[in-house]
């Protein structure tokens, strides 16, 4: 990781600004502190005033009138018992902590095995020389699944393969760098980022209550971020060819001109390609045989994954309106579980295979390291979870959302423009809080509700921030692996520094947020589902909008 001595000075103008203020703020985890001290003090005097909203779809059984929210003091005697006596509950039963948690179990034994590194190495290095860009920026979007290995493996990889195809090899840094962090919500299949969000979307959900019955599918967002893989593609390569790559000129330097030769070769699993090869075919079966498996479940007598009563009323008549996915609902839910059997079978398989797992110990101390780097998570969702579950005990969730939801529609803006409004806004905040989970813990509570009192559902709320949560990783300072992509690009060309990563990813940035806003709006307005069961629009129960 490269210090401040090796980033070649700070910035000035707007980016030097965005990189200073960034470095004032405190730690994501003493910014839900101090946010929760604010909503203290807040409802506090909320309560005082009377603040208040009418509930959307609750009657008051007394009046027979919309039932009226009011604010609560967090300091009432009950909120207070509540916050101490409810504190170990509050943590564990915050949604995003157990679904993280789950994947990262199995997805820490496929990074520690090798089996991420050697399958993105494998792809990039079977790559076509006239397709080398496209193939870099799929496999790097593919990789957000591989976590730090997308970063420490692909993007050096991509600057040794382009300068051995005698193309600069900044211009490989950098596609893969915009597909690894820039295209960080698109892949071909939900994973941890998927679990992660939804769970925070299903916590703001619930601390609303306007939706009891709504419960979080990892899968919601599926056909979304697949169509954002596809679209992406084409403009990473795109940018790469004809705008980084001419801008960069030729390159000169040779296959490994300033890097050392203990870094040609960044894959960290220690054995050779025949062994890496023998591991893949390994995962490969592994990875049919969980997909055979859950297909037993859904299609075999039993169906333990389909709720074949879902849609059978007590009489025994069928309920009309009733969907194929009320019935899918459990193969939904299973796809945590499933992600973790995937991850941790093909990565076992692979390790077994290539020599990096001896025996079950092995399995298991990969297990244990996986958890291990959980640990600042683990803080940061203690504090996230106080703090959601207190604006919900507060009321000021629900009543700042409905009080929004009025003002946005008094605007008459169209529904897809809010969405590219809220797109737009996650990534200017994505400039100075690099956290996807902290930034949409802070965002969810309001913009979850907001959303969908004015039609949109939780999923489409989600997309809408992943588009905006990704776009800018890769020019802001504050990004926690921009000085390490620094110290990549310096083993090639000494003077690069912190402007000149900036500038080369910038063009990138621009045009990966206009290409998603454009995507989310216009998805919106065809009223495609976002993935299975996951429609875009929305409509409160009860009610028929």
């Amino acid at each position: 990781m490269a210090d401040a001595s090796a980033t070649g000075g700070t910035q000035t103008g707007i980016l030097g600004w965005v990189e200073r203020t960034g470095n004032k703020l405190p730690d994501p985890v003493f910014i839900f502190f101090y946010l929760i001290i604010a909503l203290v003090v807040v409802s506090v005097i909320a309560a005082l005033s009377g603040v208040s909203a009418l509930h959307p779809t609750a009657i008051d059984e007394s009046t027979g009138g919309a039932l009226v929210i009011e604010a609560v003091s967090l300091l009432s005697p009950e909120n207070i018992q509540r916050l101490w006596v409810e504190m170990p509950a509050t943590f564990t039963h915050f949604h995003p902590l157990g679904y993280v948690l789950v994947v990262m179990l199995g997805a820490g034994v496929a990074e520690r095995s090798g089996f991420f590194a050697a399958g993105m190495s494998k792809a990039v290095k079977a790559a076509p020389k006239a397709l080398l860009t496209p193939v870099v920026a799929l496999v790097a979007m593919l990789g957000n699944h591989a976590a730090d290995a997308g970063y420490v493996v692909l993007i050096p990889l991509a600057g040794i393969l382009f300068a051995a195809a005698g193309r600069h090899p900044l211009a490989g840094i950098a596609a893969a760098f915009a597909g690894v962090s820039g295209g960080f919500s698109a892949n071909i299949s939900p994973g941890q980022l998927d679990a992660l969000l939804f769970g925070i979307t299903e916590e703001a959900v619930g601390a609303s209550a306007l939706d009891p019955a709504w419960t979080a599918n990892i899968a919601g967002n599926w056909y979304f971020i697949s169509a954002m893989t596809f679209l992406f593609l084409p403009i990473i390569w795109y940018v790469t060819d004809k705008v980084i790559e001419p801008r960069l000129g030729p390159w000169t330097g040779g296959a490994t001109a300033g890097v050392d030769a203990s870094d040609t070769s960044p894959d960290p699993a220690e054995h050779d390609d025949a062994a890496a090869s023998k591991g893949l075919r390994a995962a490969g079966l592994a990875a049919l045989g969980v997909v055979a498996l859950w297909l037993l479940m859904v299609f075999a007598p039993g169906t333990p994954l389909i709720d074949e009563a879902a849609c059978v009323a007590e009489d025994g008549a069928a309920i009309a309106d009733c969907s194929i996915h009320t019935e899918l609902a459990p193969l939904y839910r299973s796809l945590v579980a499933g992600f973790f059997l995937l991850f941790l079978l093909t990565g076992w398989a692979y390790g077994r295979a290539a020599g990096t797992i001896k025996d079950h110990r092995d399995l298991v101390n990969m297990m244990a390291e996986s958890m291990k780097d959980m640990g600042y998570y683990l803080v940061l969702a203690f504090a996230a979870a106080h703090f959601v579950a207190m604006f919900g005990w507060s009321n000021l969730g629900l009543i700042t959302a409905v009080h929004g939801a009025a003002g946005i529609e008094s605007t008459g803006l169209p529904l897809p423009l809010v969405l590219g409004l809220m797109v737009l806004f996650a990534a200017l905040l994505n400039l100075f809080v690099g956290s996807a989970s902290a930034k949409w813990a802070l965002l969810a509570p309001i913009l979850v509700p907001m959303l969908m009192l004015l039609g949109i559902s939780p999923e489409g709320a989600t997309a809408a921030y992943r588009v905006g949560d990704s776009a800018t990783n890769i020019i802001t300072p504050l990004m926690v692996y921009f000085p390490l992509i620094l110290v990549f690009a310096q083993r090639w060309q000494k003077d690069f520094g912190l402007g000149s990563l900036t500038a080369m990813m910038l063009p990138y940035s621009v045009w990966l947020l206009i290409s998603g806003t454009v995507l989310i709006v216009v998805w919106f307005y065809l009223g495609f589902p976002l993935g299975p069961d996951a429609p875009v629009g929305y409509a409160l129960p009860g009610t028929s909008r």
